[in-house]
């Protein structure tokens, strides 16, 4: 039996078995979450000389084919940083974004790049993998008067080069460009529709399913929607208490930040959530237990006070986890352990 399979075996012998060992087998570190998805938290994970390698907000992560992890953060002493799997730095970079935010992996033959947005300079830049810029996107003439107004928060990369622009912290826009940076369309924007967007703060691409879409946070309205990828709109789905960030998929789970509950007016109440290949939340990381009456989600919160405002999930290749936080102390990324 290989690792993955006898660690789904033991999370399946249920709770009781979990604290069992989590009372007796001599691990200090607790352990979160529900339903087989339950994580063994390591704070101490990602730290690093805040002197030497000092971190502000740390906005979002990702894994490359190497096993990397890889943290963009807005302070410009370093606004990258790059892990093992272990917490060892590797390296560091990035000098020029000081408003670092959104962090995205893109795959162009066997070659892999990086998309970061700024919502200082109101810019998006492709990059290699040690920050050398390859393309940017400024604030579209014809869609914004004001260059200022242009906040890109986050990009997603379709198998074509074409790439999709989240204008979440600016004027609600999807912006979709092709492999060159031409802008084709648009869609979302200010508005009460369904088909409109207020902090749109996180998108993917979302391939679940034979037919590929696109989900974008509605982070005020706690949920995720769901587009076709000429930005037709689908379906909600509905988060109540979770103010989420960008949705992150691997396998068959949605993983994502939630920066507050049960709204965006209280400081400090963030958690982790996880959805199944339904969308159904099957844990919560830190917050309550997911619970269905006649098939609806009840509103969620935050439990448990292991985290302030977390703002992204990264998931590695043993399906564990690293959580960076948003105005939470300066705190580095942790680790939760699959068990």
């Amino acid at each position: 039996m290989n690792r993955k399979k006898f660690l789904r075996s033991t999370a399946a012998m249920g709770t009781g078995m979990l604290l069992f060992k989590d009372l007796y087998a001599g691990h200090k570190d607790p352990v979160y979450g529900h339903n087989g998805m339950r994580y063994r938290m390591n704070a101490g994970w990602g730290k690093l000389d805040n002197g030497k390698y000092p971190v502000k907000d740390c906005h979002e992560m990702v894994m490359d084919k190497k096993n990397r992890i890889i943290l963009l953060g807005n302070e410009t002493s370093n606004n990258v940083l790059v892990y093992d799997k272990s917490g060892k730095l590797l390296d560091s970079w990035g000098h020029n974004f000081p408003g670092g935010h959104g962090l995205t992996l893109a795959d162009e033959n066997d070659e892999q790049f990086l998309f970061i947005t700024d919502t200082d300079t109101h810019q998006v830049f492709k990059t290699t993998m040690g920050g050398k810029i390859l393309l940017t996107i400024n604030a579209p003439r014809d869609l914004y008067s004001n260059a200022e107004a242009f906040k890109p928060t986050e990009v997603t990369v379709d198998t074509n080069g074409d790439f999709y622009v989240a204008d979440g912290y600016g004027e609600q826009y999807i912006l979709h460009y092709d492999s060159k940076g031409n802008l084709k369309s648009r869609f979302g924007g200010k508005g009460e529709g369904v088909e409109h967007l207020d902090n749109a703060h996180g998108i993917t691409i979302d391939r679940r399913k034979a037919q590929p879409t696109i989900l974008v946070t509605d982070r005020t309205r706690t949920c995720f929607k769901r587009f076709t990828l000429d930005g037709k709109y689908l379906e909600g789905i509905q988060l109540p208490g979770a103010c989420v960030c960008r949705p992150v998929i691997r396998g068959n789970h949605l993983y994502a930040a939630v920066l507050r509950s049960p709204d965006l007016s209280k400081e400090g109440s963030g958690f982790v959530t996880v959805l199944d290949k339904d969308n159904k939340v099957v844990s919560n990381i830190g917050g309550t237990e997911p619970v269905y009456t006649g098939g609806v989600l009840q509103p969620m919160a935050q439990k448990e006070k292991i985290f302030v405002h977390p703002h992204d999930v990264c998931v590695d290749d043993d399906d564990n986890l690293y959580v960076a936080q948003w105005a939470s102390g300066k705190v580095y990324p942790y680790k939760f352990t699959r068990v």
